[in-house]
Protein backbone atom coordinates (compact mmCIF):
# COMPACT_ATOMS: atom_id res chain seq x y z
CA UNK A 1 0.00 0.00 0.00
CA UNK A 2 1.52 3.31 -1.07
CA UNK A 3 0.25 6.88 -0.72
CA UNK A 4 1.25 9.78 -2.95
CA UNK A 5 0.99 13.23 -1.36
CA UNK A 6 1.29 16.44 -3.32
CA UNK A 7 3.99 18.38 -1.52
CA UNK A 8 2.08 21.66 -1.91
CA UNK A 9 -1.14 22.28 0.00
CA UNK A 10 -2.39 23.09 3.48
CA UNK A 11 -2.66 19.48 4.66
CA UNK A 12 0.57 18.12 3.15
CA UNK A 13 2.79 18.52 6.23
CA UNK A 14 0.14 16.98 8.50
CA UNK A 15 -0.38 14.00 6.18
CA UNK A 16 3.37 13.42 5.89
CA UNK A 17 3.84 13.58 9.67
CA UNK A 18 1.05 11.05 10.19
CA UNK A 19 2.58 8.67 7.66
CA UNK A 20 6.00 8.93 9.33
CA UNK A 21 4.58 8.40 12.82
CA UNK A 22 2.59 5.35 11.73
CA UNK A 23 5.12 3.78 9.34
CA UNK A 24 2.85 4.24 6.32
CA UNK A 25 4.67 4.02 2.99
CA UNK A 26 4.34 7.28 1.08
CA UNK A 27 6.05 9.48 -1.45
CA UNK A 28 5.73 13.18 -2.24
CA UNK A 29 5.01 14.40 -5.76
CA UNK A 30 4.70 17.69 -7.59
CA UNK A 31 1.31 17.80 -9.32
CA UNK A 32 2.53 20.45 -11.72
CA UNK A 33 4.92 17.99 -13.41
CA UNK A 34 3.88 17.10 -16.95
CA UNK A 35 4.16 13.35 -16.23
CA UNK A 36 2.30 13.35 -12.92
CA UNK A 37 -0.07 10.55 -13.96
CA UNK A 38 2.89 8.29 -14.74
CA UNK A 39 4.53 9.20 -11.42
CA UNK A 40 1.40 7.97 -9.62
CA UNK A 41 1.27 4.61 -11.41
CA UNK A 42 2.83 2.73 -8.47
CA UNK A 43 0.48 4.27 -5.87
CA UNK A 44 -2.88 3.15 -4.46
CA UNK A 45 -3.86 6.49 -2.94
CA UNK A 46 -3.34 10.12 -3.99
CA UNK A 47 -3.92 13.13 -1.71
CA UNK A 48 -3.90 16.82 -2.59
CA UNK A 49 -5.41 19.77 -0.74
CA UNK A 50 -5.79 21.96 -3.81
CA UNK A 51 -6.39 25.68 -3.34
CA UNK A 52 -9.15 27.96 -4.57
CA UNK A 53 -6.64 30.83 -4.49
CA UNK A 54 -4.15 29.29 -6.92
CA UNK A 55 -4.93 29.88 -10.59
CA UNK A 56 -2.82 26.83 -11.46
CA UNK A 57 -4.80 24.59 -9.10
CA UNK A 58 -8.12 25.93 -10.37
CA UNK A 59 -7.16 25.08 -13.95
CA UNK A 60 -6.54 21.37 -13.44
CA UNK A 61 -6.77 20.05 -9.85
CA UNK A 62 -10.30 18.68 -10.10
CA UNK A 63 -9.67 17.28 -13.58
CA UNK A 64 -6.59 15.38 -12.37
CA UNK A 65 -8.30 14.05 -9.26
CA UNK A 66 -11.44 12.97 -11.10
CA UNK A 67 -9.42 11.29 -13.87
CA UNK A 68 -7.45 9.25 -11.34
CA UNK A 69 -10.61 8.38 -9.45
CA UNK A 70 -12.31 7.20 -12.63
CA UNK A 71 -9.28 5.00 -13.33
CA UNK A 72 -9.80 3.27 -9.98
CA UNK A 73 -7.40 5.09 -7.65
CA UNK A 74 -8.53 6.25 -4.22
CA UNK A 75 -8.10 10.02 -4.03
CA UNK A 76 -8.63 12.82 -1.55
CA UNK A 77 -10.66 14.83 -2.21
CA UNK A 78 -12.84 12.69 -4.46
CA UNK A 79 -15.57 13.89 -6.81
CA UNK A 80 -18.42 14.03 -4.28
CA UNK A 81 -16.19 15.90 -1.85
CA UNK A 82 -14.83 18.63 -4.09
CA UNK A 83 -16.88 19.23 -7.26
CA UNK A 84 -18.70 22.09 -5.48
CA UNK A 85 -15.60 23.52 -3.78
CA UNK A 86 -15.38 27.32 -4.00
CA UNK A 87 -18.60 27.40 -6.02
CA UNK A 88 -21.38 28.98 -3.99
CA UNK A 89 -23.76 28.87 -6.93
CA UNK A 90 -23.17 25.13 -7.34
CA UNK A 91 -23.71 24.69 -3.60
CA UNK A 92 -27.06 26.48 -3.86
CA UNK A 93 -28.45 23.85 -6.22
CA UNK A 94 -26.85 20.98 -4.28
CA UNK A 95 -28.17 22.04 -0.87
CA UNK A 96 -31.61 22.78 -2.27
CA UNK A 97 -31.69 19.38 -4.00
CA UNK A 98 -31.00 17.47 -0.77
CA UNK A 99 -33.45 19.71 1.12
CA UNK A 100 -30.87 20.98 3.59
CA UNK A 101 -31.93 23.81 5.93
CA UNK A 102 -30.29 26.37 3.66
CA UNK A 103 -30.43 30.17 3.73
CA UNK A 104 -32.77 31.18 0.85
CA UNK A 105 -30.59 32.04 -2.14
CA UNK A 106 -31.13 33.52 -5.60
CA UNK A 107 -29.05 33.16 -8.76
CA UNK A 108 -29.75 35.00 -12.03
CA UNK A 109 -28.13 34.73 -15.43
CA UNK A 110 -29.77 37.67 -17.16
CA UNK A 111 -29.69 41.31 -16.18
CA UNK A 112 -33.39 41.77 -16.95
CA UNK A 113 -34.53 38.97 -14.63
CA UNK A 114 -32.16 40.07 -11.88
CA UNK A 115 -33.39 43.68 -11.96
CA UNK A 116 -37.01 42.51 -11.98
CA UNK A 117 -36.33 40.47 -8.85
CA UNK A 118 -34.60 43.44 -7.19
CA UNK A 119 -37.75 45.50 -7.72
CA UNK A 120 -39.94 42.90 -5.98
CA UNK A 121 -37.77 41.63 -3.13
CA UNK A 122 -36.96 43.02 0.33
CA UNK A 123 -33.66 44.25 1.72
CA UNK A 124 -31.00 43.88 2.98
CA UNK A 125 -29.61 40.99 0.94
CA UNK A 126 -26.14 39.44 0.98
CA UNK A 127 -24.30 39.60 -2.36
CA UNK A 128 -21.63 36.99 -3.11
CA UNK A 129 -19.38 35.94 -5.92
CA UNK A 130 -19.37 32.20 -6.47
CA UNK A 131 -15.73 31.95 -5.31
CA UNK A 132 -13.75 33.21 -2.34
CA UNK A 133 -13.12 32.09 1.24
CA UNK A 134 -12.89 33.85 4.58
CA UNK A 135 -15.80 36.17 3.63
CA UNK A 136 -13.94 37.45 0.57
CA UNK A 137 -16.18 38.74 -2.23
CA UNK A 138 -19.14 39.19 0.11
CA UNK A 139 -21.09 42.44 0.46
CA UNK A 140 -24.28 43.56 2.17
CA UNK A 141 -26.77 45.17 -0.18
CA UNK A 142 -28.80 47.26 2.25
CA UNK A 143 -30.96 48.98 -0.33
CA UNK A 144 -32.58 48.42 -3.72
CA UNK A 145 -30.21 51.02 -5.19
CA UNK A 146 -27.14 49.13 -3.97
CA UNK A 147 -28.50 45.85 -5.35
CA UNK A 148 -29.16 47.45 -8.76
CA UNK A 149 -25.59 48.74 -8.85
CA UNK A 150 -24.30 45.25 -8.12
CA UNK A 151 -26.49 43.73 -10.83
CA UNK A 152 -25.38 46.32 -13.39
CA UNK A 153 -21.75 45.67 -12.56
CA UNK A 154 -22.23 41.88 -12.64
CA UNK A 155 -23.52 42.11 -16.20
CA UNK A 156 -21.07 44.85 -17.14
CA UNK A 157 -17.37 45.03 -16.27
CA UNK A 158 -17.74 42.44 -13.54
CA UNK A 159 -15.90 42.04 -10.24
CA UNK A 160 -12.21 41.52 -9.59
CA UNK A 161 -11.48 38.22 -7.86
CA UNK A 162 -9.37 40.02 -5.26
CA UNK A 163 -10.95 42.70 -3.06
CA UNK A 164 -7.83 44.73 -2.22
CA UNK A 165 -9.44 47.21 0.17
CA UNK A 166 -11.56 44.55 1.89
CA UNK A 167 -8.47 42.40 2.33
CA UNK A 168 -6.51 45.27 3.88
CA UNK A 169 -9.40 45.96 6.25
CA UNK A 170 -9.40 42.31 7.35
CA UNK A 171 -5.65 42.30 7.92
CA UNK A 172 -5.89 45.45 10.02
CA UNK A 173 -8.73 43.94 12.06
CA UNK A 174 -6.69 40.81 12.77
CA UNK A 175 -3.67 42.94 13.68
CA UNK A 176 -5.75 44.81 16.26
CA UNK A 177 -6.86 41.45 17.71
CA UNK A 178 -3.25 40.28 17.91
CA UNK A 179 -3.93 37.58 15.27
CA UNK A 180 -1.31 38.80 12.80
CA UNK A 181 1.71 41.11 12.63
CA UNK A 182 2.42 44.52 11.13
CA UNK A 183 4.32 42.96 8.22
CA UNK A 184 1.11 41.19 7.15
CA UNK A 185 -0.69 44.56 7.19
CA UNK A 186 2.07 46.09 5.07
CA UNK A 187 1.67 43.27 2.54
CA UNK A 188 -2.00 44.22 2.35
CA UNK A 189 -0.98 47.80 1.56
CA UNK A 190 1.26 46.58 -1.26
CA UNK A 191 -1.64 44.53 -2.65
CA UNK A 192 -3.57 47.75 -3.30
CA UNK A 193 -1.12 48.44 -6.12
CA UNK A 194 -0.23 44.86 -7.15
CA UNK A 195 -3.08 42.36 -7.33
CA UNK A 196 -2.68 38.59 -6.85
CA UNK A 197 -1.60 36.23 -9.62
CA UNK A 198 -4.94 34.48 -9.27
CA UNK A 199 -6.99 37.64 -9.86
CA UNK A 200 -4.79 38.66 -12.77
CA UNK A 201 -4.91 35.24 -14.48
CA UNK A 202 -8.59 34.44 -13.90
CA UNK A 203 -9.94 37.88 -14.74
CA UNK A 204 -13.17 39.52 -13.62
CA UNK A 205 -16.24 37.54 -12.58
CA UNK A 206 -19.29 38.46 -14.66
CA UNK A 207 -22.40 37.12 -16.36
CA UNK A 208 -24.40 36.11 -13.29
CA UNK A 209 -25.46 37.50 -9.94
CA UNK A 210 -25.97 35.68 -6.64
CA UNK A 211 -27.73 36.86 -3.48
CA UNK A 212 -28.74 35.28 -0.17
CA UNK A 213 -31.28 36.42 2.37
CA UNK A 214 -29.68 38.38 5.19
CA UNK A 215 -30.30 36.63 8.51
CA UNK A 216 -30.14 39.38 11.17
CA UNK A 217 -28.97 39.39 14.79
CA UNK A 218 -26.15 36.87 14.33
CA UNK A 219 -23.14 37.81 16.43
CA UNK A 220 -21.30 34.64 15.43
CA UNK A 221 -21.48 31.64 13.13
CA UNK A 222 -20.79 27.98 13.80
CA UNK A 223 -18.55 25.84 11.60
CA UNK A 224 -18.81 22.06 11.84
CA UNK A 225 -16.35 19.82 9.99
CA UNK A 226 -17.47 16.25 9.32
CA UNK A 227 -14.97 13.58 8.32
CA UNK A 228 -17.16 10.54 7.68
CA UNK A 229 -18.22 9.38 11.19
CA UNK A 230 -16.48 12.11 13.24
CA UNK A 231 -17.16 15.83 13.58
CA UNK A 232 -15.54 18.81 15.30
CA UNK A 233 -16.36 22.48 15.32
CA UNK A 234 -15.87 26.02 16.52
CA UNK A 235 -17.65 29.34 16.95
CA UNK A 236 -16.46 32.39 14.98
CA UNK A 237 -17.29 35.86 16.26
CA UNK A 238 -18.53 38.45 13.78
CA UNK A 239 -16.10 41.23 12.92
CA UNK A 240 -16.61 44.57 14.69
CA UNK A 241 -19.09 46.78 12.81
CA UNK A 242 -19.66 44.03 10.25
CA UNK A 243 -21.99 41.09 9.61
CA UNK A 244 -19.37 38.50 8.59
CA UNK A 245 -17.73 35.95 10.87
CA UNK A 246 -15.71 33.77 8.47
CA UNK A 247 -12.10 34.91 8.41
CA UNK A 248 -12.47 37.12 11.49
CA UNK A 249 -9.79 35.22 13.42
CA UNK A 250 -11.83 35.60 16.62
CA UNK A 251 -12.59 31.98 17.50
CA UNK A 252 -14.15 30.16 20.48
CA UNK A 253 -13.43 26.42 20.90
CA UNK A 254 -15.41 25.65 24.06
CA UNK A 255 -17.74 22.69 23.39
CA UNK A 256 -20.54 24.31 25.41
CA UNK A 257 -20.56 27.23 22.94
CA UNK A 258 -21.19 24.97 19.93
CA UNK A 259 -24.76 23.98 19.13
CA UNK A 260 -25.26 20.20 18.90
CA UNK A 261 -28.17 20.92 16.56
CA UNK A 262 -25.55 22.04 14.05
CA UNK A 263 -23.56 18.85 14.63
CA UNK A 264 -26.64 16.69 14.00
CA UNK A 265 -27.56 18.62 10.85
CA UNK A 266 -23.97 18.38 9.62
CA UNK A 267 -23.95 14.60 10.00
CA UNK A 268 -27.32 14.39 8.21
CA UNK A 269 -26.06 16.52 5.33
CA UNK A 270 -22.87 14.52 4.97
CA UNK A 271 -24.86 11.28 4.95
CA UNK A 272 -26.70 12.59 1.89
CA UNK A 273 -23.65 14.09 0.20
CA UNK A 274 -21.38 11.07 0.93
CA UNK A 275 -18.27 13.26 1.16
CA UNK A 276 -14.91 12.37 2.68
CA UNK A 277 -14.79 15.76 4.43
CA UNK A 278 -17.18 18.69 4.56
CA UNK A 279 -17.00 21.96 6.51
CA UNK A 280 -20.45 23.50 6.99
CA UNK A 281 -21.10 27.10 8.09
CA UNK A 282 -24.26 27.84 10.09
CA UNK A 283 -26.09 30.98 11.16
CA UNK A 284 -29.32 31.16 13.16
CA UNK A 285 -32.78 32.46 12.33
CA UNK A 286 -34.03 32.60 15.90
CA UNK A 287 -33.30 29.07 17.15
CA UNK A 288 -33.27 27.51 13.68
CA UNK A 289 -29.81 26.65 12.36
CA UNK A 290 -29.38 27.47 8.66
CA UNK A 291 -26.55 26.47 6.33
CA UNK A 292 -24.75 29.36 4.63
CA UNK A 293 -22.21 27.45 2.54
CA UNK A 294 -19.92 24.41 2.52
CA UNK A 295 -16.32 23.53 1.70
CA UNK A 296 -14.07 20.47 1.71
CA UNK A 297 -11.04 22.36 3.06
CA UNK A 298 -10.06 24.40 6.08
CA UNK A 299 -6.91 25.99 7.49
CA UNK A 300 -5.23 23.57 9.96
CA UNK A 301 -3.98 26.24 12.37
CA UNK A 302 -7.54 27.36 13.03
CA UNK A 303 -8.52 23.92 14.35
CA UNK A 304 -5.52 22.79 16.39
CA UNK A 305 -7.20 24.07 19.58
CA UNK A 306 -10.41 22.07 19.14
CA UNK A 307 -11.15 20.24 22.40
CA UNK A 308 -12.40 16.96 20.95
CA UNK A 309 -14.90 15.48 18.51
CA UNK A 310 -18.38 13.99 18.24
CA UNK A 311 -19.00 10.56 16.76
CA UNK A 312 -22.02 10.02 14.53
CA UNK A 313 -24.12 9.04 17.56
CA UNK A 314 -23.35 12.50 19.02
CA UNK A 315 -21.14 11.04 21.75
CA UNK A 316 -18.38 13.47 22.74
CA UNK A 317 -14.71 12.37 22.78
CA UNK A 318 -12.46 14.72 24.70
CA UNK A 319 -8.87 15.32 23.65
CA UNK A 320 -6.58 16.46 20.86
CA UNK A 321 -7.83 15.61 17.38
CA UNK A 322 -5.97 14.63 14.23
CA UNK A 323 -8.41 14.99 11.33
CA UNK A 324 -5.56 14.60 8.81
CA UNK A 325 -4.84 11.15 10.19
CA UNK A 326 -8.55 10.31 9.98
CA UNK A 327 -8.49 11.17 6.28
CA UNK A 328 -5.63 8.74 5.68
CA UNK A 329 -7.19 6.00 7.83
CA UNK A 330 -10.48 6.24 5.97
CA UNK A 331 -8.79 6.02 2.57
CA UNK A 332 -6.61 3.08 3.56
CA UNK A 333 -9.57 1.21 5.04
CA UNK A 334 -11.55 1.62 1.83
CA UNK A 335 -8.56 0.62 -0.30
CA UNK A 336 -7.99 -2.52 1.78
CA UNK A 337 -11.68 -3.48 1.56
CA UNK A 338 -11.65 -3.10 -2.21
CA UNK A 339 -8.62 -5.38 -2.55
CA UNK A 340 -10.23 -7.93 -0.18
CA UNK A 341 -13.45 -8.05 -2.23
CA UNK A 342 -11.63 -8.72 -5.52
Amino acid sequence: MKIAINKNGLFAERWISYCKENNIYYKTVNCYDYDIVNQLSDCNVFMWHHSHASSKDVQFAKQLLFSLEQAGMKVFPNFKTTWHFDDKVGQKYLLEAIKAPFVPSYAFYSKKEALSWVESTTFPKVFKLRGGAGSANVQLAKTKRKAKNLVNRAFGNGFAQYDKFGNLKDRWGKYRLGKTNLFDVLKGCVRIFYTTDFARNVGNERGYVYFQDFIPDNKYDIRIVVIEDRAFGLKRIVRKNDFRASGSGNIIYNKSEISEDCVKIAFDINKKLKTQCVAIDFVFNGKQALVVEISYGFHPKGYDSCEGYWDNHLNWHEGKINPYGWMIENLLNKTTKNHTHR
